[in-house]
Order: C-alpha cells, then sequence, then structure tokens
C-alpha cells in the first residue's frame, strides 16, 4: 500500500516553517545570503518537506489516530522555492503484535529524489 501528498513551496511556507521552528538560517531566508552560498539561491528546510510525511500518516496510511515512533531522513538535494515536493509512503512490513506499521519514505521534485528514508508508526 502505498499514498502519495503533493505541495509546492512558497515563500510564506518557508516563512512560516521557520517562525514555528525558530530556524532562520539565512540560507533560508535571504536571498543575498543565499547567492552566495552553494546553492546559489533560498532552500527550503529540510524538515518542511519530511513533514509531508507526518500529513500523510495522519490523514491517509495508516490515518487518524496512528503515532509517530520512529523517522530516519537522508537529504539527497535541496528543495528551492517554487519546487513541488511529492511525499510518498510505502508500507514495507506490519507488525500485529506490536501494532506497528513500517514504511519507506520518499520526497521527489521532478522525479528526482531529495529525501529518503523509513518510519515506524504505531496504529492504536
Amino acid at each position: 500500500m502505498m499514498e502519495s501528498y503533493e505541495q509546492t513551496i512558497t515563500d510564506a511556507d518557508i516563512k512560516t516553517f521557520a517562525g514555528l521552528s525558530g530556524d532562520n538560517n539565512p540560507v533560508h531566508m535571504s536571498e543575498e545570503y543565499a547567492e552566495n552560498s552553494r546553492f546559489k539561491k533560498r532552500i527550503a528546510h529540510g524538515l518542511l518537506s519530511a513533514s509531508f510525511f507526518s500529513a500523510l500518516f495522519g490523514t491517509k496510511l495508516p490515518g487518524y489516530g496512528c503515532v509517530y515512533v520512529s523517522q530516519n531522513l537522508n537529504f539527497k538535494r535541496p528543495v528551492y522555492l517554487g519546487d513541488t515536493v511529492k511525499a510518498t509512503v510505502e508500507i514495507i512490513k506490519i507488525d500485529k503484535e506490536k501494532s506497528r506499521v513500517f514504511f519507506k519514505t520518499l520526497c521527489r521534485v521532478s522525479g528526482k529524489i531529495v529525501i529518503d528514508g523509513h518510519a515506524e508508526i504505531f496504529i492504536p
């Protein structure tokens, strides 16, 4: 089983995430600073894109009431303003005795992997 969610990253998304997380790193917030970075323009917070996994787990698969147990993430490429991130979660194992479901997690932009990882979710 697999589910996906897509969202295009906006300036407002980055500013809101910075306000919520306290991460005001200038590579996210300042065009001037980012122009002189290795990225050459502003990038989104990695955890902003990764947060789309939580949206999927809590609303689609497995759905309401589930709780994160763990998540590992590998950040492969930057996400820029205007990029459309497609987050996908896929069940790879179910442990009925412990009420746990294990997932492969991926974020892609234009078909290229920007984040990969695995998650463990508790099912009430």
